[in-house]
């Protein structure tokens, strides 16, 4: 399976910010978006990645408030990427590698999307009940010793 099969079952909806967006109003569209990343872009390329962890990291460096600094400060600067040919298999591997639980998809220096580590586990999920059902499905066909 590639990513590009899961960027289709999963839609095109993405939530991007520029590296001088305050962290506030970052924080503020990632809860009322209810989402874990936002992806940081400047001039039209992908520069970085703003996750639940880089918040995390900034309300600890500021005592529990999230101060008044911007995206550029607590932004992930040199995020993984992936492409749409991406095998999933090796998607799972850098993700539990890297412990990202974000990773954009780039096609040619073109953002198409961000696979989660959800997007991922509910792929392989889905197509390991796929097998599943084709193998007990195979299974309950199998012909008798007489019947060949």
């Amino acid at each position: 399976m590639k990513v590009s099969e899961i960027l289709k079952v999963k839609g095109d909806i993405l939530y991007t910010v520029t590296p001088d967006t305050p962290m506030s109003q970052a924080v503020d569209t990632m809860a009322e978006k209810d989402i874990g990343s936002l992806v940081v872009m400047e001039y039209g390329e992908l520069v970085g990645m703003l996750t639940f962890r880089e918040v995390m990291k900034a309300l600890y460096a500021n005592k529990g408030e999230i101060g008044g600094g911007t995206v550029r400060k607590h932004m992930d600067d040199h995020p993984i990427t992936i492409t749409p040919d991406t095998d999933v298999n090796e998607v799972r591997r850098l993700m539990l590698e890297r412990h990202a639980r974000y990773v954009p998809v780039v096609d040619a220096r073109t953002l198409m999307g961000v696979i989660s580590f959800y997007d991922v586990a509910k792929a392989v999920f889905e197509a390991q009940s796929f097998e599943n059902k084709m193998l007990k499905a195979y299974i309950r066909d199998w012909p008798a010793e007489g019947d060949e």
